[in-house]
């Protein structure tokens, strides 16, 4: 990618974000326009009881690697290639295996989330592009930071994280 490339990436990433949600969620369902389909990767270190998280623009707490799915993309293709983008984790679709419940409708947003899992072992290099990643992490699960209320709500559905314990929080 050239430097003016990443560079208008960078400032278009950082523009969208600071944009308030309501228009965020128009600017999406005009291409989108009914139930918006997205994958996220729980990716775990096996080893150490550590889940991977990233901080997005602008930063107002910790996320799952996520993104929306391509057309002719299924829903795991999408969940390896966001993993790679966001991360530099590459891994093919045959490595994900669906989550239970592996789809996650949020009824009041309009969308639902393809949830895949996958274990990568501790050595796993991790690349952002500070555009739209801003950093990403190895969490323990009994130590978590701030995650986003999103992020907080999806992880119950599968034990993890503060709302683990709200059977209200969890998503059908």
């Amino acid at each position: 990618m050239t430097d003016f490339r990443a560079r208008l990436r960078a400032w278009t990433y950082r523009t969208f974000y600071r944009l308030p949600g309501r228009w965020r969620r128009r600017i999406v369902r005009t291409f989108q326009p009914t139930y918006t389909i997205g994958a996220v990767a729980i990716v775990r270190d096996p080893q150490l009881s550590r889940i991977l998280l990233l901080r997005q623009p602008p930063g107002a707490g910790w996320s799952l690697p996520a993104g929306l799915m391509d057309r002719g993309e299924t829903p795991v293709q999408c969940a390896a290639r966001e993993l790679g983008e966001e991360t530099g984790i590459k891994l093919s679709p045959e490595h994900l295996r669906a989550a239970n419940p592996n789809a996650v409708v949020h009824t009041r947003g309009q969308w639902v989330d393809m949830v895949f899992e996958a274990e990568v072992e501790p050595g796993a290099e991790l690349v952002v592009d500070a555009a739209e990643v801003i950093e990403a992490a190895w969490h323990r699960l009994d130590n978590l930071p701030p995650l986003t209320v999103s992020t907080s709500r999806l992880l119950a559905n599968y034990g993890i994280g503060p709302y683990k314990d709200y059977p209200e929080a969890r998503q059908q």
